[in-house]
């Protein structure tokens, strides 16, 4: 389990420019709180949470790069599902606790990848698949190992 933290500039479509398997996830967005133009994302992102499958994450923020304020996007295994995910508390990124401690876990425990907008400024990468991690980190200098930022 590996995480970062980048505290810039990056959106979050930037973001998932480095996660090339995506499409073989489903996604839960929690915690939403974002500002797209568009009529139709708006209304998708407008309810407590949105389940969508990879391809139409992607094809959404392809559509728009808008900004988060806040927001948790994770990813699940497609043999997973949405009622199952339910019965567990949703990740939240205002006031989680957790990202500020060691070790670094996921707050849904059956998520492979996180990826929260925390306060419009800074987002948290945490996945089982450290080799995500390691990219942003080789290729942004603002992504720091965020094992060693809680430190």
């Amino acid at each position: 389990m590996k995480g970062c933290i980048i505290n810039n500039e990056l959106s979050i479509s930037n973001i998932f420019s480095y996660i090339e398997d995506i499409a073989k996830y489903n996604w839960l967005i929690t915690n939403i709180e974002c500002y797209p133009s568009d009529e139709e994302i708006a209304r998708k992102l407008a309810d407590e949470y949105c389940w969508i499958e990879g391809k139409d994450l992607l094809q959404l923020l392809n559509k728009e790069d808008f900004q988060w304020i806040w927001g948790v996007f994770s990813a699940f295994p497609k043999n997973i599902e949405l009622k199952e995910i339910l019965k567990h508390n949703s990740p939240y990124a205002d006031g989680y606790k957790g990202f500020w401690t060691n070790p670094i876990t996921l707050q849904h425990p059956l998520a492979v990848t996180e990826i929260t907008a925390w306060d419009g400024l800074t987002i948290l990468v945490i996945t089982k698949n450290n080799e995500i991690v390691n990219t942003l980190i080789e290729k942004h200098a603002f992504a720091q190992d965020l094992e060693n930022y809680t430190i």
